[in-house]
């Protein structure tokens, strides 16, 4: 049968098999002789077998010890490899930010301006970017996987959340090719939300929540429910589905060139709120709660707040105020 044996056992048997002198090893393991004495003694008694001859002359080892020892040496190091790669990933966790998102904020380079500013203040971070469903309209923020992240309001449980408007843009509708739509106004002219209320629209999953009712304009509809026609969960599914004739979808103008790829086209929206973007992160700033503590993730939160404020300002945006 196996038995357990303790790492410290084993550094106790190492420490004396190497001095030969209890006293010595106690000293270089900053114990007590009885203390260590009495460990040893367990050892021998777990396994069986003395480890050590000791005797007026001084101590030995027996030829159980003799067998003992380099496997020892070679758990103990092993176990000193395992513990100093725990702590490089422990530092390089607490080091690093991780930034959700569901559309990529790339108007006006707004992205690159803040990594840049944070990277200034924060050389050895690192700035990990994840790709998230349109099903988490928090993008990683609710189960914890992101620090921070750029998200389209309103959010679910929005009392959980601060956030930083980036973006406020005009919402559009799109269609495809050959809808009626294209025939109410020239391009570039805005069309009345009523003229295709009753349309089936494309609709975010259920899980996005009240992101869902927002982009189906729920509050423009005096209490008239959607058609949905389809739902989806990414930008190629909503191309796709647009292609189909599965239905006519709003999106803000900023994504626009993410679906008229051909065969889409969008005109802006009379009657409707302008949409608004947003870097969010969880009120108490503690950040993927479930992979790193507060007290490490808050100053590289807080670091990137400022740095997406100081890049707003620089494109002659006056930061807007982070609000709960």
């Amino acid at each position: 049968m196996v038995m357990d044996v303790h790492g410290r056992d084993l550094r106790y048997f190492a420490a004396v098999a190497e001095e030969l002198h209890f006293t010595r090893a106690a000293d270089r393991l900053f114990v007590s002789q009885p203390a260590l004495s009495k460990q040893i003694r367990a050892l021998e008694k777990q396994l069986g077998a003395a480890l050590f001859v000791r005797d007026r002359q001084g101590v030995a080892l027996t030829p159980v010890g003799e067998a003992l020892l380099p496997h020892a040496r070679r758990m103990l190091a092993a176990w000193e490899e395992a513990w100093s790669a725990v702590q490089r990933a422990k530092a390089a966790q607490r080091s690093t930010l991780v930034v959700g998102m569901s559309t990529s904020p790339g108007r006006g380079g707004l992205l690159p301006a803040i990594r840049s500013r944070f990277g200034a203040v924060n050389p050895e971070a690192v700035l990990r970017v994840r790709q998230v469903s349109w099903e988490d309209p928090t993008a990683g923020l609710a189960d914890g996987s992101s620090d921070v992240a750029f998200v389209w309001l309103p959010l679910p449980d929005q009392q959980r959340y601060q956030h930083l408007v980036v973006a406020e843009e005009p919402r559009l509708v799109a269609f495809p090719d050959g809808h009626p739509l294209a025939a109410k106004s020239p391009e570039g002219e805005a069309v009345d939300f009523a003229d295709f209320a009753d349309e089936p629209f494309l609709a975010l999953p259920p899980a996005a929540g009240p992101l869902r009712d927002y982009w189906l304009a729920l509050d423009a509809r005096a209490g008239r429910p959607p058609r949905i026609g389809a739902e989806v969960a990414s930008t190629e599914e909503t191309y796709e589905a647009l292609t189909a004739g599965l239905g006519v979808v709003l999106l803000a103008a900023g994504n626009a060139p993410l679906i008229t790829l051909g065969g889409v086209r969008t005109r802006p929206v009379r009657g409707i709120s302008p949409s608004r973007f947003a870097l969010a992160w969880p009120r108490d700033t503690a950040g993927a709660a479930g992979n790193r503590s507060a007290d490490t993730a808050q100053p590289l939160v807080r670091a990137y707040v400022e740095a997406c404020r100081q890049a707003q300002a620089a494109k002659g945006r006056p930061p807007a105020p982070a609000k709960p």
